[in-house]
Protein backbone atom coordinates (compact mmCIF):
# COMPACT_ATOMS: atom_id res chain seq x y z
CA UNK A 1 0.00 0.00 0.00
CA UNK A 2 0.99 3.25 -1.34
CA UNK A 3 1.37 6.71 1.46
CA UNK A 4 -1.06 8.87 0.25
CA UNK A 5 -0.35 12.27 1.44
CA UNK A 6 -3.39 14.49 1.78
CA UNK A 7 -2.86 18.06 -0.11
CA UNK A 8 -5.16 20.65 0.51
CA UNK A 9 -7.20 22.07 -2.31
CA UNK A 10 -5.52 25.85 -2.75
CA UNK A 11 -2.29 23.71 -3.13
CA UNK A 12 -3.40 22.48 -6.11
CA UNK A 13 -3.56 25.21 -8.74
CA UNK A 14 -1.01 25.47 -11.24
CA UNK A 15 0.03 29.14 -9.17
CA UNK A 16 0.74 26.59 -6.13
CA UNK A 17 2.60 23.68 -7.92
CA UNK A 18 5.57 24.74 -6.03
CA UNK A 19 3.95 24.44 -2.90
CA UNK A 20 2.71 21.04 -3.71
CA UNK A 21 5.57 19.50 -4.77
CA UNK A 22 7.27 20.58 -1.33
CA UNK A 23 4.44 19.61 0.76
CA UNK A 24 4.61 16.27 -0.56
CA UNK A 25 8.18 16.38 -0.33
CA UNK A 26 7.78 17.31 3.36
CA UNK A 27 5.07 14.75 4.20
CA UNK A 28 7.40 12.08 2.90
CA UNK A 29 10.23 12.70 4.80
CA UNK A 30 8.24 12.83 7.94
CA UNK A 31 6.61 9.23 6.86
CA UNK A 32 10.21 8.49 6.64
CA UNK A 33 11.35 9.52 9.87
CA UNK A 34 8.50 8.10 11.96
CA UNK A 35 8.87 4.77 10.12
CA UNK A 36 12.77 5.13 11.40
CA UNK A 37 11.17 5.39 14.75
CA UNK A 38 9.55 2.98 14.40
CA UNK A 39 10.94 0.34 13.21
CA UNK A 40 12.83 -1.04 15.95
CA UNK A 41 9.46 -0.37 18.03
CA UNK A 42 8.14 -3.15 15.78
CA UNK A 43 10.84 -5.16 15.67
CA UNK A 44 11.04 -5.36 19.72
CA UNK A 45 7.01 -6.01 19.42
CA UNK A 46 7.41 -9.36 17.37
CA UNK A 47 9.91 -10.61 19.50
CA UNK A 48 9.03 -12.66 22.33
CA UNK A 49 11.64 -11.66 25.08
CA UNK A 50 11.28 -13.38 28.41
CA UNK A 51 11.54 -10.78 30.55
CA UNK A 52 9.99 -12.99 33.63
CA UNK A 53 9.67 -16.09 32.33
CA UNK A 54 9.80 -17.75 28.88
CA UNK A 55 6.51 -17.97 27.04
CA UNK A 56 5.75 -22.07 26.51
CA UNK A 57 4.42 -23.17 22.75
CA UNK A 58 4.16 -26.56 21.70
CA UNK A 59 6.68 -27.65 19.32
CA UNK A 60 3.96 -28.16 16.67
CA UNK A 61 3.57 -24.42 16.74
CA UNK A 62 7.22 -23.66 16.26
CA UNK A 63 7.99 -26.11 13.92
CA UNK A 64 9.51 -28.35 15.43
CA UNK A 65 8.79 -32.17 15.45
CA UNK A 66 7.62 -32.92 18.80
CA UNK A 67 7.96 -36.52 18.31
CA UNK A 68 11.62 -36.17 17.45
CA UNK A 69 12.17 -34.37 20.69
CA UNK A 70 10.37 -36.95 23.02
CA UNK A 71 12.80 -39.60 21.59
CA UNK A 72 15.74 -37.39 22.59
CA UNK A 73 14.09 -37.33 26.16
CA UNK A 74 13.67 -40.82 26.66
CA UNK A 75 17.39 -41.49 25.60
CA UNK A 76 18.01 -39.08 27.83
CA UNK A 77 15.49 -40.55 30.30
CA UNK A 78 17.03 -44.44 29.77
CA UNK A 79 20.64 -43.48 30.42
CA UNK A 80 22.00 -43.15 26.59
CA UNK A 81 23.85 -39.67 27.76
CA UNK A 82 24.62 -40.77 31.25
CA UNK A 83 23.55 -38.14 34.21
CA UNK A 84 21.99 -35.46 32.61
CA UNK A 85 20.01 -33.16 34.58
CA UNK A 86 18.16 -30.76 32.54
CA UNK A 87 17.24 -30.36 29.43
CA UNK A 88 14.96 -26.72 27.90
CA UNK A 89 14.77 -26.09 23.82
CA UNK A 90 13.35 -22.46 22.86
CA UNK A 91 12.63 -21.67 19.19
CA UNK A 92 11.35 -18.27 17.75
CA UNK A 93 11.61 -17.04 21.79
CA UNK A 94 8.85 -19.67 22.88
CA UNK A 95 10.06 -22.64 25.52
CA UNK A 96 8.67 -25.42 23.45
CA UNK A 97 10.60 -28.51 25.63
CA UNK A 98 11.25 -28.62 29.23
CA UNK A 99 12.53 -31.19 31.18
CA UNK A 100 14.44 -32.08 34.52
CA UNK A 101 16.18 -35.50 35.13
CA UNK A 102 16.35 -37.11 38.76
CA UNK A 103 19.50 -38.23 39.92
CA UNK A 104 20.41 -39.55 43.64
CA UNK A 105 24.52 -38.20 43.10
CA UNK A 106 25.10 -39.17 47.40
CA UNK A 107 24.17 -42.90 46.00
CA UNK A 108 25.68 -42.19 42.74
CA UNK A 109 29.23 -41.37 43.90
CA UNK A 110 28.81 -42.96 47.27
CA UNK A 111 32.34 -42.83 49.35
CA UNK A 112 33.88 -40.87 46.88
CA UNK A 113 33.35 -37.64 48.34
CA UNK A 114 35.92 -38.37 51.42
CA UNK A 115 38.81 -40.36 49.15
CA UNK A 116 41.65 -38.86 48.06
CA UNK A 117 41.65 -37.46 44.64
CA UNK A 118 42.75 -34.68 42.46
CA UNK A 119 39.02 -34.65 41.12
CA UNK A 120 37.65 -34.13 44.78
CA UNK A 121 40.47 -31.16 45.72
CA UNK A 122 41.54 -33.30 48.12
CA UNK A 123 38.46 -31.78 50.31
CA UNK A 124 35.90 -33.57 51.35
CA UNK A 125 34.03 -30.93 52.12
CA UNK A 126 35.16 -27.87 50.03
CA UNK A 127 33.63 -26.42 47.01
CA UNK A 128 36.15 -28.01 44.47
CA UNK A 129 35.03 -31.45 45.53
CA UNK A 130 32.91 -32.32 42.28
CA UNK A 131 31.73 -35.30 44.66
CA UNK A 132 30.34 -33.22 47.21
CA UNK A 133 26.30 -32.85 46.28
CA UNK A 134 26.48 -29.58 48.79
CA UNK A 135 28.06 -27.90 45.94
CA UNK A 136 28.05 -30.32 42.71
CA UNK A 137 26.20 -30.36 40.63
CA UNK A 138 23.45 -28.04 42.25
CA UNK A 139 24.01 -25.42 44.82
CA UNK A 140 22.90 -26.26 48.11
CA UNK A 141 20.76 -29.00 46.45
CA UNK A 142 18.45 -26.10 45.01
CA UNK A 143 17.76 -25.55 40.86
CA UNK A 144 21.23 -23.37 40.91
CA UNK A 145 23.29 -25.38 38.61
CA UNK A 146 27.16 -25.48 38.21
CA UNK A 147 27.96 -24.06 34.61
CA UNK A 148 31.25 -25.27 35.20
CA UNK A 149 33.45 -24.14 31.96
CA UNK A 150 30.03 -22.11 30.54
CA UNK A 151 31.10 -19.52 33.68
CA UNK A 152 33.89 -18.94 30.52
CA UNK A 153 31.40 -17.94 28.17
CA UNK A 154 29.46 -15.79 30.27
CA UNK A 155 33.23 -13.76 31.11
CA UNK A 156 33.43 -13.07 27.92
CA UNK A 157 29.74 -11.39 27.79
CA UNK A 158 30.64 -9.19 30.53
CA UNK A 159 33.70 -8.52 28.78
CA UNK A 160 32.15 -7.43 25.58
CA UNK A 161 29.39 -5.61 27.73
CA UNK A 162 32.90 -2.86 29.10
CA UNK A 163 34.31 -2.87 25.75
CA UNK A 164 30.95 -1.91 24.33
CA UNK A 165 30.68 1.13 27.12
CA UNK A 166 34.51 1.94 26.56
CA UNK A 167 35.25 0.69 30.23
CA UNK A 168 37.66 -2.07 29.27
CA UNK A 169 41.01 -1.83 27.20
CA UNK A 170 41.60 -2.63 23.75
CA UNK A 171 41.78 -6.32 23.43
CA UNK A 172 45.63 -5.76 22.05
CA UNK A 173 46.74 -4.65 25.44
CA UNK A 174 49.43 -7.01 26.37
CA UNK A 175 48.77 -9.01 29.73
CA UNK A 176 51.77 -7.93 31.43
CA UNK A 177 50.83 -4.29 31.49
CA UNK A 178 48.56 -5.44 34.34
CA UNK A 179 51.04 -6.94 36.41
CA UNK A 180 53.99 -5.91 38.65
CA UNK A 181 56.83 -7.64 36.11
CA UNK A 182 59.77 -7.40 38.88
CA UNK A 183 57.03 -10.21 41.03
CA UNK A 184 56.35 -12.47 37.46
CA UNK A 185 58.56 -15.65 35.97
CA UNK A 186 59.54 -16.83 33.32
CA UNK A 187 59.36 -13.46 31.13
CA UNK A 188 60.31 -13.79 27.78
CA UNK A 189 59.30 -12.03 24.31
CA UNK A 190 56.45 -14.74 23.92
CA UNK A 191 55.23 -13.51 27.24
CA UNK A 192 55.47 -9.94 26.08
CA UNK A 193 53.44 -10.54 23.21
CA UNK A 194 50.30 -12.51 24.81
CA UNK A 195 47.31 -10.10 24.66
CA UNK A 196 44.03 -10.12 26.20
CA UNK A 197 42.81 -11.15 22.99
CA UNK A 198 44.80 -14.02 23.19
CA UNK A 199 43.73 -15.21 26.68
CA UNK A 200 39.98 -14.87 25.15
CA UNK A 201 41.01 -17.27 22.29
CA UNK A 202 43.03 -19.71 24.31
CA UNK A 203 46.02 -18.88 22.08
CA UNK A 204 47.73 -17.66 25.12
CA UNK A 205 51.09 -20.10 24.27
CA UNK A 206 51.33 -20.80 28.02
CA UNK A 207 52.50 -23.54 28.82
CA UNK A 208 49.57 -25.32 30.14
CA UNK A 209 48.66 -28.99 30.89
CA UNK A 210 44.61 -29.56 30.52
CA UNK A 211 44.26 -32.54 28.40
CA UNK A 212 44.85 -35.46 30.78
CA UNK A 213 41.91 -36.68 33.25
CA UNK A 214 40.68 -33.86 35.49
CA UNK A 215 41.13 -36.90 37.97
CA UNK A 216 44.82 -36.26 37.11
CA UNK A 217 47.28 -34.89 39.54
CA UNK A 218 49.79 -33.64 36.70
CA UNK A 219 46.48 -30.99 35.40
CA UNK A 220 47.49 -27.61 35.51
CA UNK A 221 43.90 -26.24 36.33
CA UNK A 222 43.82 -29.20 39.37
CA UNK A 223 47.16 -27.71 40.59
CA UNK A 224 45.80 -24.34 40.08
CA UNK A 225 42.32 -24.81 42.36
CA UNK A 226 44.67 -26.45 44.80
CA UNK A 227 46.75 -23.08 45.44
CA UNK A 228 46.39 -20.03 47.22
CA UNK A 229 47.29 -17.60 44.51
CA UNK A 230 45.48 -18.85 41.38
CA UNK A 231 46.55 -15.56 39.15
CA UNK A 232 50.22 -16.00 40.39
CA UNK A 233 50.28 -19.82 39.31
CA UNK A 234 49.08 -18.77 36.25
CA UNK A 235 50.68 -15.72 35.38
CA UNK A 236 54.13 -17.50 35.88
CA UNK A 237 53.87 -20.73 33.96
CA UNK A 238 56.75 -20.43 31.15
CA UNK A 239 55.62 -20.15 27.82
CA UNK A 240 55.71 -23.00 25.59
CA UNK A 241 55.08 -21.20 21.91
CA UNK A 242 54.58 -17.46 20.31
CA UNK A 243 50.78 -16.50 21.83
CA UNK A 244 48.04 -16.29 18.75
CA UNK A 245 49.28 -19.38 16.88
CA UNK A 246 47.79 -22.64 18.55
CA UNK A 247 44.47 -23.41 20.75
CA UNK A 248 45.41 -24.68 23.75
CA UNK A 249 42.76 -24.73 26.50
CA UNK A 250 43.80 -23.28 29.47
CA UNK A 251 41.25 -22.46 32.20
CA UNK A 252 43.77 -20.45 34.06
CA UNK A 253 43.66 -17.65 31.18
CA UNK A 254 40.34 -16.93 31.92
CA UNK A 255 41.24 -16.13 35.77
CA UNK A 256 43.37 -13.87 34.15
CA UNK A 257 40.69 -11.87 32.95
CA UNK A 258 38.68 -11.87 35.57
CA UNK A 259 42.07 -10.31 37.37
CA UNK A 260 42.45 -8.02 34.86
CA UNK A 261 39.06 -6.84 34.77
CA UNK A 262 39.27 -5.52 38.44
CA UNK A 263 42.48 -4.00 37.70
CA UNK A 264 41.31 -1.67 34.35
CA UNK A 265 37.71 -1.02 35.54
CA UNK A 266 38.37 -1.22 39.38
CA UNK A 267 34.81 -3.23 39.29
CA UNK A 268 34.44 -6.98 40.79
CA UNK A 269 33.40 -8.77 37.93
CA UNK A 270 30.30 -10.44 39.94
CA UNK A 271 29.19 -7.01 40.72
CA UNK A 272 29.51 -5.58 37.12
CA UNK A 273 27.41 -8.94 36.05
CA UNK A 274 24.72 -8.14 38.43
CA UNK A 275 24.24 -4.79 37.57
CA UNK A 276 24.90 -4.72 33.52
CA UNK A 277 23.85 -8.54 32.52
CA UNK A 278 21.71 -10.30 35.29
CA UNK A 279 19.11 -7.25 36.22
CA UNK A 280 18.44 -6.65 32.55
CA UNK A 281 17.63 -9.89 31.96
CA UNK A 282 15.56 -10.46 35.10
CA UNK A 283 18.22 -12.76 36.62
CA UNK A 284 18.05 -12.68 40.41
CA UNK A 285 19.06 -15.62 41.74
CA UNK A 286 22.36 -17.04 41.08
CA UNK A 287 25.91 -17.94 42.85
CA UNK A 288 29.45 -17.13 42.13
CA UNK A 289 32.16 -19.11 44.25
CA UNK A 290 35.45 -16.64 44.84
CA UNK A 291 38.88 -18.24 44.80
CA UNK A 292 41.19 -17.56 47.99
CA UNK A 293 42.56 -14.20 46.86
CA UNK A 294 38.83 -12.88 46.94
CA UNK A 295 38.52 -12.83 42.97
CA UNK A 296 35.37 -14.48 41.12
CA UNK A 297 35.75 -17.84 39.69
CA UNK A 298 35.38 -16.96 35.95
CA UNK A 299 36.79 -20.25 34.80
CA UNK A 300 34.19 -22.51 36.34
CA UNK A 301 32.32 -20.81 39.35
CA UNK A 302 28.96 -19.32 37.93
CA UNK A 303 25.60 -21.03 38.94
CA UNK A 304 22.47 -20.35 37.00
CA UNK A 305 19.13 -22.41 36.74
CA UNK A 306 18.85 -23.33 32.88
CA UNK A 307 15.95 -20.81 32.27
CA UNK A 308 18.06 -17.93 33.26
CA UNK A 309 21.47 -19.62 31.01
CA UNK A 310 19.03 -19.77 27.77
CA UNK A 311 17.70 -15.70 28.56
CA UNK A 312 22.16 -15.12 27.89
CA UNK A 313 22.11 -17.56 24.86
CA UNK A 314 18.93 -15.96 23.76
CA UNK A 315 20.60 -12.17 24.09
CA UNK A 316 23.37 -13.53 21.53
CA UNK A 317 20.77 -14.65 19.62
CA UNK A 318 18.94 -11.41 19.45
CA UNK A 319 22.56 -10.15 18.60
CA UNK A 320 23.00 -8.40 22.10
CA UNK A 321 19.74 -6.70 22.40
CA UNK A 322 17.06 -7.38 25.04
CA UNK A 323 13.61 -5.70 24.98
CA UNK A 324 14.78 -2.81 22.65
CA UNK A 325 18.36 -2.25 24.62
CA UNK A 326 21.71 -3.31 23.75
CA UNK A 327 23.33 -4.55 26.40
CA UNK A 328 26.29 -6.13 24.27
CA UNK A 329 27.03 -4.79 20.71
CA UNK A 330 26.29 -6.38 17.86
CA UNK A 331 29.90 -6.02 16.86
CA UNK A 332 31.63 -8.05 20.06
CA UNK A 333 28.52 -10.83 19.06
CA UNK A 334 29.54 -11.06 16.02
CA UNK A 335 33.56 -10.98 16.83
CA UNK A 336 32.63 -13.60 19.60
CA UNK A 337 31.66 -15.87 17.37
CA UNK A 338 33.91 -15.58 14.58
CA UNK A 339 36.09 -18.29 14.42
CA UNK A 340 39.45 -17.05 15.56
CA UNK A 341 41.21 -20.88 15.91
CA UNK A 342 40.08 -24.31 14.29
CA UNK A 343 40.22 -26.67 17.85
CA UNK A 344 39.62 -30.12 15.80
CA UNK A 345 37.33 -31.84 12.87
CA UNK A 346 34.86 -29.36 12.72
CA UNK A 347 35.23 -27.25 15.62
CA UNK A 348 37.02 -23.65 16.12
CA UNK A 349 37.03 -20.88 18.96
CA UNK A 350 35.81 -17.38 19.68
CA UNK A 351 35.81 -15.33 22.63
CA UNK A 352 35.17 -18.37 24.81
CA UNK A 353 32.04 -19.82 22.27
CA UNK A 354 32.95 -23.14 20.72
CA UNK A 355 31.64 -22.59 16.66
CA UNK A 356 30.33 -26.63 15.73
CA UNK A 357 29.41 -27.22 12.38
CA UNK A 358 27.06 -29.15 11.82
CA UNK A 359 26.13 -28.85 7.50
CA UNK A 360 28.04 -31.24 5.34
CA UNK A 361 29.66 -28.63 3.53
CA UNK A 362 31.04 -27.03 6.73
CA UNK A 363 28.80 -23.69 6.57
CA UNK A 364 26.80 -23.80 8.76
CA UNK A 365 27.39 -23.61 12.70
CA UNK A 366 25.94 -23.57 15.90
CA UNK A 367 27.47 -21.49 19.10
CA UNK A 368 27.69 -23.12 22.21
CA UNK A 369 29.08 -22.91 25.44
CA UNK A 370 30.80 -26.14 26.99
CA UNK A 371 31.58 -26.96 30.57
CA UNK A 372 32.45 -29.96 32.77
CA UNK A 373 29.85 -32.77 33.22
CA UNK A 374 27.75 -31.61 30.35
CA UNK A 375 26.58 -28.16 30.30
CA UNK A 376 25.99 -27.08 27.07
CA UNK A 377 23.94 -23.73 26.00
CA UNK A 378 23.44 -23.97 22.43
CA UNK A 379 22.71 -21.76 19.83
CA UNK A 380 21.32 -22.62 16.23
CA UNK A 381 20.77 -19.12 14.69
CA UNK A 382 19.80 -20.53 11.12
CA UNK A 383 16.40 -22.09 13.02
CA UNK A 384 15.91 -19.70 15.66
CA UNK A 385 16.62 -21.76 18.05
CA UNK A 386 18.05 -21.69 21.96
CA UNK A 387 18.70 -24.65 23.94
CA UNK A 388 20.74 -25.78 26.92
CA UNK A 389 21.54 -29.43 28.70
CA UNK A 390 22.87 -29.24 31.95
CA UNK A 391 24.43 -32.44 33.71
CA UNK A 392 27.35 -34.32 35.68
CA UNK A 393 28.86 -37.07 34.04
CA UNK A 394 32.50 -36.26 35.24
CA UNK A 395 34.10 -39.47 34.74
CA UNK A 396 35.46 -40.13 32.07
CA UNK A 397 34.56 -43.80 30.44
CA UNK A 398 31.00 -43.27 30.93
CA UNK A 399 28.19 -41.92 28.78
CA UNK A 400 27.72 -38.40 28.06
CA UNK A 401 25.96 -36.27 26.22
CA UNK A 402 27.96 -34.20 23.99
CA UNK A 403 27.39 -31.26 22.21
CA UNK A 404 27.55 -32.17 18.60
CA UNK A 405 25.36 -35.26 19.38
CA UNK A 406 22.68 -32.41 21.04
CA UNK A 407 23.15 -29.90 17.86
CA UNK A 408 22.41 -33.24 15.49
CA UNK A 409 19.43 -34.17 17.28
CA UNK A 410 17.77 -30.80 17.60
CA UNK A 411 18.34 -30.25 13.81
CA UNK A 412 16.91 -33.48 12.64
CA UNK A 413 13.67 -32.36 14.79
CA UNK A 414 13.53 -28.77 12.91
CA UNK A 415 10.29 -29.08 10.09
CA UNK A 416 10.98 -26.51 8.02
CA UNK A 417 14.71 -26.74 6.99
CA UNK A 418 13.82 -25.67 3.26
CA UNK A 419 13.00 -21.82 4.45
Amino acid sequence: MKYKCRVPKYALNKNNIFMKIKFMQTGKLIFAILFLLTANDYVNAQTIWPIKEWTVATPQSQLMNADSLRAFDNDIANGKYGNVDGMLVTRNGKLIYRKDYKHDYDKIFGDSVNKKSAINAYDAGGQYNYFNPWWHPFYRRDNLHSLQSVSKTVTSVLIGIAVSRNEFPDLSTPVLNFFDTSQVKNIDDRKRKMTIEHLLTMTSGIDWNEETDYNDPRNDCNIMEASFDWVQYVIDRPMAIDPGKTFNYNSGATELLSYIFRKATGKDMEEYAAANLFAPLGITNYFWKRIPMGLPDTEGGLYLNIADLAKISYLFLREGNWNGTQIVSKDWVKASVHPYVKVGGKTQYGYKWWLNYYSTDSTKYAWHGSGFGGQFPIIIPEYNIVAVFTGWNIIDGKPSLRPGEAIRRLVNAVEDKSK
